[in-house]
């Protein structure tokens, strides 16, 4: 079991259940910022099922990513979109039964219908973490646009990403 790489993907999820400790609840679901009109929560809940999916292929080492719950509870009701990341927090940590090397198939839609792909755990969390961070980034611009400035400078951008200092006039 690796403890780093799995306390790594928790801390990219703790930025959200941060995030949502100081959101205004009334713009957690507010979906009426284009050119998309999706809400922090809409982005949230999408998150969460990728982590879902993969919790329930790993029985049956096949993780399927075009079934997913789509909770829409989560969409709505940022308390329970809370709950739901303290919930894959906890799912994380008790990581410790699954070889992360083991072969697992992934089922996706890459937009040409389902694929079949061999993998392991790694790889599939690593994804995971990434898509994770690609809907903070979405989010953070959906933040912008209320005018909210997000206390982690972090969030939205993978660790590789050259930082860029930029004096921003608002």
């Amino acid at each position: 079991m690796d403890t780093h790489f799995i306390s790594s993907l928790q801390e990219t999820l703790k930025k959200a259940l941060n995030l949502l400790e100081e959101l205004p609840t009334n713009l957690y679901n507010d979906n009426s910022i284009g050119p998309f009109y999706s809400s922090v929560g809409g982005h949230i809940r999408h998150i969460l099922d990728f982590y879902t999916s993969v919790f329930n292929g790993l029985d049956s080492n096949s993780i399927d990513l075009t079934d997913r719950e789509r909770d829409c509870h989560i969409e709505i009701d940022i308390n329970y979109a809370k709950s739901k990341i303290r919930r894959v927090l906890d799912d994380l940590e008790e990581f410790t039964t699954y070889k992360l090397d083991a072969r697992y198939e992934l089922i996706d839609d890459l937009g040409q219908g389902t694929v079949n792909i061999p993998t392991n755990l790694y790889a599939i969390l690593v994804q995971a973490n990434s898509h994770t961070i690609h809907h903070y980034a979405i989010i953070s611009h959906l933040l912008y646009a209320y005018d909210i400035v997000i206390k982690d400078q972090t969030f939205g951008y993978n660790p590789t990403t050259p930082v860029k200092k930029v004096l921003v006039n608002r």
